[in-house]
C-alpha cells in the first residue's frame, strides 16, 4: 500500500508544532507532502523539512502534492479560502480553526463541496476531550451543554476582552465573555475554536453556553465540557501547557491532528 500524501497550510506556532513532532516520530502509512506558507516563512519551513517536500506559497501547486488529506493549521481566514477547492478536488480537510465554520454560510458550502468531492471535513480534537460522549449524549438526548476556557490574561491579549478589562492588571479570575458559542467563535478567532467544536459535537453553535475567563492565577489553558443528558451527564476538564510561542493555543493542539492521523491508520484503532 502506497503512502497517503498529506499537506499541511500555516506555519505558525501550530503548523511548526505539527512539522517538528512528524520529523521526531514520523507517521507509519503517510508522508508529508508539502506546506502552504507566507512567502517570508518559506526558508525556515525547508530547514525544518526533509527533501521532497514541497514548501510553497502557491496553492495550486500545495494542494497538488496533497491528493489525499490536508490539515488547516492558519486561522479562519484559510478556511474560508481554500476549504472549498481542498473538497472538491477529493481531498480531505482537517480543520483546526472549527471557529471558522460559524461565518454565515461557511459549514454548508463546505458540506456542498465536500457532498460534490467526494471527501470529508474533519475535525481533530485540539487540546480537548469528551467530544466522542458529546456525540454519545446528542444521540440519546441531549439538553445542555456548557464549555468554559480558562487562560491566563496573556492569552486574552489582542482580543476584545482588552476594551473591557485591564488584563495587566487583574487580580482575580475574570468572566470577559459568556454567550453562545458561536458568537464567541466569531469574537475570539484565535482563542475559541475549541467552543466551536464542543457546539458542532453538541446542541449547534448558538445553543451552546460558553464563559471565557481570564485568570491570573492559571498556570494552564483548561477547557472544561459540562452536559446534561437523557440518563447521563457529562464533565471533562484538559489542562494542558500554552504554546510558547503563540499563549492563545495548547501545546497539545497539533500532536492531536498526528494523534488522530496514526489512530486513523493503526490496524487496532479507536472510533
Amino acid at each position: 500500500m502506497h503512502d497517503k500524501h498529506v499537506g499541511i497550510i500555516g506555519y505558525g506556532a501550530i503548523g511548526r508544532s505539527i512539522v517538528a513532532d512528524w520529523s521526531r516520530s514520523p507517521l507509519p502509512g503517510y508522508r508529508l507532502g508539502a506546506i502552504l506558507v507566507r512567502p517570508h516563512q518559506a526558508d525556515e519551513a525547508r530547514a525544518a523539512v526533509a527533501g521532497g517536500v514541497v514548501v510553497t506559497a502557491d496553492f495550486a501547486e500545495f494542494l497538488d502534492r496533497c491528493p489525499h488529506a490536508v490539515v488547516e493549521a492558519a486561522g479562519h481566514t484559510a478556511v474560508i479560502a481554500y476549504g472549498e477547492r481542498i473538497l472538491r478536488k477529493g481531498t480531505d480537510f482537517l480543520l483546526l480553526s472549527v471557529g471558522g465554520l460559524a461565518a454565515e454560510g461557511v459549514l454548508e458550502r463546505l458540506r456542498r463541496a465536500a457532498e460534490s468531492g467526494g471527501s470529508r471535513v474533519i475535525l481533530p480534537v485540539g487540546a480537548i476531550a469528551g467530544l466522542d460522549g458529546l456525540l454519545a449524549l446528542r444521540r440519546a438526548g441531549l439538553h445542555r451543554v456548557k464549555y468554559t476556557s480558562i487562560k491566563p490574561p496573556k492569552s486574552w491579549l489582542g482580543t476584545p476582552a482588552e476594551q473591557h478589562f485591564d488584563l495587566r492588571g487583574l487580580t482575580g479570575p475574570a468572566v470577559i465573555f459568556r454567550g453562545s458559542a458561536g458568537e464567541a467563535a466569531r469574537l475570539f478567532p484565535k482563542n475559541a475554536n475549541l467552543a466551536a467544536a464542543v457546539g458542532l459535537a453538541g446542541l449547534g453553535f448558538e445553543r451552546t453556553l460558553v464563559e471565557l475567563v481570564a485568570d491570573p492565577g492559571a498556570r494552564w489553558n483548561i477547557g472544561r465540557i459540562e452536559a446534561e443528558g437523557e440518563g447521563s451527564n457529562l464533565a471533562v476538564t484538559v489542562a494542558g501547557s500554552s504554546s510558547a510561542s503563540n499563549p492563545k493555543t495548547s501545546e497539545i493542539t497539533g500532536m492531536s491532528v498526528l494523534s488522530m492521523l496514526e489512530n486513523a491508520a493503526a490496524p487496532v484503532s479507536f472510533g
